[in-house]
């Protein structure tokens, strides 16, 4: 229903704040991330965005030029500044720029949520769930506090790292544990090998990103941590009985 821009020149911080909310709920199904102003202007025409989550320093550039630059292309959109300055300056820049709110970084999720709530129904003439459902596991469909101390934190690792060279025996050694002896922990609480699910929590990603993203399904590849696109393609279409190209369409080849 609503496109969501997050404008910011760092990678991880485009990638924690498009995962940070459950943007679906909210009725964002489309999310565009950006790392410049330039790749903003050539392409804002295009994605029409709802709402833009724009970091105060973009490079060498601010983030309230931008918007004024938005504005006099007739871009009308919903900005929220973001920024790690806690400084009144640049808070007096974006709200004269016309910046519906400026948040500091870290970014506080209850916060974020808050406002995007209120820019959907008072700006967007939307409506929005009354409550999200509780943090879960995305593969488990559980949620996190269910779980043991001691898988939270594998499942927290996962989620961190899962576009990195990870394993059991890695995890296992900073616990200072038996990889085995923690394998079996594992499936005795989750009944699912670690290898399934660092695999499945890496396709619950790509597919994420195939739907909502334009990037190139060799980008989504290598972001969920697969150096082979044959072995990403195989367990894709292992996983979802689908190719990546053909969820995307929606055409089922």
């Amino acid at each position: 229903m609503y496109t969501l821009m997050i404008v910011d020149d760092e990678p991880v911080i485009l990638e924690g704040i498009s995962r940070l909310l459950d943007w679906k709920a909210l009725g964002f199904q489309r999310i565009k991330t950006a790392k410049s102003c330039f790749e903003v202007i050539s392409q804002v025409v295009d994605w029409e965005p709802d709402v833009c989550l724009v970091d105060v320093c973009i490079g060498d550039e601010l983030g309230y030029e931008l918007i004024n630059h938005l504005n006099g292309m007739g871009i009308r959109s919903n900005y929220i500044m973001m920024s790690g300055y806690d400084e009144f300056s640049y808070a007096c820049e974006a709200l004269r720029c016309g910046a519906l709110d400026y948040l500091l970084k870290p970014i506080d999720k209850e916060m974020l949520e808050k406002r995007i709530r209120q820019v959907v129904v008072e700006k967007l003439n939307g409506t929005v769930p009354e409550e999200l459902g509780k943090d879960e596991d995305p593969v488990f469909r559980r949620p996190f506090e269910e779980l043991s101390p001691l898988v939270r934190k594998i499942v927290m690792i996962v989620g961190l790292e899962f576009g990195q060279h990870i394993s059991l025996k890695s995890i296992a050694g900073r616990f200072r544990m038996n990889p085995t002896y923690l394998g079996q922990i594992f499936i005795k609480e989750t009944g699912m090998k670690f290898s399934e699910y660092l695999m499945a929590y890496r396709m619950s990603v790509a597919k994420d990103k195939i739907l909502n993203t334009d990037e190139k399904v060799s980008v989504v590849a290598a972001e969920v941590g697969y150096t082979n696109m044959n072995y990403f393609y195989q367990h894709f279409q292992g996983f979802y009985h689908i190719t990546p190209s053909g969820m995307r369409t929606g055409n089922g080849e």
